[in-house]
């Protein structure tokens, strides 16, 4: 806006038309509210704040329709919990102690509810005062209900009198937090008007400031995540001009910058995980429509990190192959199969079965999650090599030619001394996988294995859930000239998700995927990498643990200077190219 005051509203109304290119792609911060005496209200500073850094607040009032918190949380792009009165104890299964001040009962609920929804779609969260409280308690954290009763030693007066403007105490930070790194120092002056505070962290949060007498002054995520909260006010240093606070801000809007560009991509572009294992766990009372605790896809997950499609499979443990074990083999493929087409029947609004790419681009357009059907372990054809077109004929997209041991197709690299590699039979079924259209999948293939494959298969082949042996010496793990090897006849390598393959020596992080990623483009090609999480199969890293968090995996290539058509191919291009390659005039 001007920054002289006008009463000439038709000037003022052509200036603001005159920049709306400049301003129309500021991200979204919605502010929580205060409410007291039936109004609303909120401090100046918060919204100054936000102002300032290039973003535009958006205030949320307390309200009991909380249905509309989805479609409120799709319209922003970062969430600030402001300040404000104590959280009532009981929303945290906790009695009230006597020296409990003054409760909200319009927020509590409705910003705990808030908090964990906004989380579930990582969106990036700051907490200020109240707001780190309501952070850390919405996520599994507890809190003091008064510092100066149940904190150990003597406390610092943390309920000032002073002007909220100016600083009261200090506070160390931790010199490898993402606080310090955003405050570019590790004590700060800081101002301080509460009696609660943090006590345990959340889950997958850790303390990263204390004041002299060990309260909590902020936490943050551990796991990749956007969302930082602090116990004092940073919003009023910002009234007397002071902008010793304002990185904070800038934080979160830089933040919400990345999140919103994120989000508009994922609109663009189809993202397709090649391998889920969701079917393993049909036995015990799963509930693809909800938010189900036991399972890692599902349909509100897969809307959450705003996905569009996966592979699930039907997997089958190798067993004895006798003739009778090869044929229960083959039926319980085929029920798994009718379980997938059945829970996808009955979400028929929101999913269905996709055969072809263009089934993939044309659910998209619909608004549907698109779901293709795959098979894990050659295992399930038994010796029948009508199996393969039978398969094939109602949707399997792909086959791993075995899974952890020797079938009757190939020799395996877990649990195979003899080094087997494709059988004869196994040479049948790769000819038939080609002459079908059905993709022959190297995932679990032994490395002997893994050659005679790409010499017998007149198509392209994927690995649909494999990472690099050079940076994790596993044998489930491709080397260096098998990356070439599949990239020269065409294929695509998709980075898998579990933490074993990722790396050895500690549990594996979205850090770690990443680094595979790059790895596989450096060696293969931007053309011949992309992305299966074997979710639900063991897949699942600190930072991208569930299809929630797939959008996490995004942001991370924006922030690697990927382009938006390399990570296209990254998120399912290559691995749809292969398809239609490997279905195209089939006879």
């Amino acid at each position: 806006m001007k920054k002289t005051a006008s009463f000439d509203i038709a000037s003022d109304y052509q200036y603001l038309h005159r920049r709306f290119p400049a301003a129309g792609d500021a991200p979204v911060i919605g502010i929580t509210g205060n409410f007291s005496e039936g109004n609303l209200t909120l401090g100046p500073g918060y919204y100054t704040s936000l102002l300032e850094v290039g973003v535009v607040p958006l205030v949320i009032p307390p309200f009991d329709q909380e249905e509309l918190l989805f479609p409120l949380l799709d319209r922003i792009d970062g969430l600030l919990l402001s300040g404000g009165a104590d959280i009532n104890p009981l929303y945290l299964q906790e009695e009230p102690l006597r020296e409990l001040h003054g409760i909200n009962p319009y927020r509590d609920r409705q910003e705990l509810l808030l908090t964990r929804l906004a989380a579930d779609r990582q969106l990036p969260i700051l907490g200020i005062c109240r707001g780190v409280q309501v952070l850390n308690a919405a996520l599994g954290g507890t809190v003091y209900q008064d510092i100066y009763r149940q904190h150990e030693g003597d406390c610092l007066k943390h309920s000032q009198d002073a002007p909220r403007e100016y600083a009261s105490h200090t506070v160390k930070v931790e010199p490898d937090s993402r606080l310090a790194s955003i405050m570019g120092a590790t004590t700060l002056f800081v101002n301080s008007f509460h009696h609660q505070a943090v006590n345990e962290p959340a889950p997958g949060f850790r303390i990263v400031a204390r004041a002299a007498d060990g309260v909590a002054e902020a936490i943050e995520s551990t796991e990749y995540k956007s969302m930082l909260g602090v116990q004092w006010h940073p919003e009023c240093f910002a009234l007397r001009r002071d902008t010793s606070m304002l990185p904070l801000f800038q934080w979160l809007a830089d933040e919400a910058r990345s999140f919103q560009a994120a989000k508009r991509l994922h609109d663009r572009i189809l993202t397709l995980d090649s391998h889920c294992d969701t079917p393993m766990f049909f036995g015990q009372d799963i509930h693809f429509d909800t938010r189900d605790p036991k399972i890692k896809v599902d349909l509100h997950k897969m809307t959450e990190g705003r996905q569009d499609a996966t592979i699930m499979v039907a997997y089958l443990e190798q067993k004895e192959r006798t003739d009778e074990a090869l044929l229960a083999a083959t039926a319980k493929a085929d029920r798994l199969l009718n379980e997938i087409e059945r829970m996808v029947a009955d979400h028929c609004t929101a999913v269905d079965i996709a055969y072809t790419p263009a089934d993939l681009y044309r659910l998209k357009r619909e608004g549907k999650k698109a779901i293709l059907l795959g098979i894990e372990n050659g295992y399930a054809i038994g010796k029948d090599l009508r199996n393969v077109e039978r398969f094939r004929r109602r949707g399997v997209v792909y086959m791993t030619l075995c899974h952890n041991g020797n079938n009757d197709i190939c020799g395996s690299a877990r649990y195979n001394d003899e080094q087997l590699g494709v059988s004869p039979f196994g040479e049948q079924v790769i000819r038939e996988m080609n002459r079908v259209g059905m993709m022959v999948d190297l995932s679990h293939a032994g490395e002997r294995s893994f050659y005679d494959a790409l010499a017998i298969s007149s198509r392209p082949v994927v690995c649909s859930h494999s990472s690099c042996r050079a940076l994790c010496d596993h044998p489930r793990n491709l080397t260096d000239e098998q990356l070439k090897a599949i990239a020269r006849q065409g294929g695509v390598v998709q980075v898998c998700l579990y933490s074993g393959f990722l790396r050895q020596d500690a549990p594996a992080t979205l850090r770690d995927a990443i680094d595979h990623l790059h790895h596989m483009v450096n060696v293969m090609g931007i053309e011949h990498v992309g992305i299966g999480t074997d979710f639900d199969g063991d897949g699942g890293i600190i930072g991208c643990n569930d299809s929630s968090e797939l959008i996490n995996f995004t942001r991370q290539l924006l922030f690697e200077r990927y382009s938006e058509e390399d990570i296209r191919r990254i998120w399912g291009g290559n691995f749809l190219r292969v398809m239609e390659q490997v279905t195209e005039k089939i006879h």
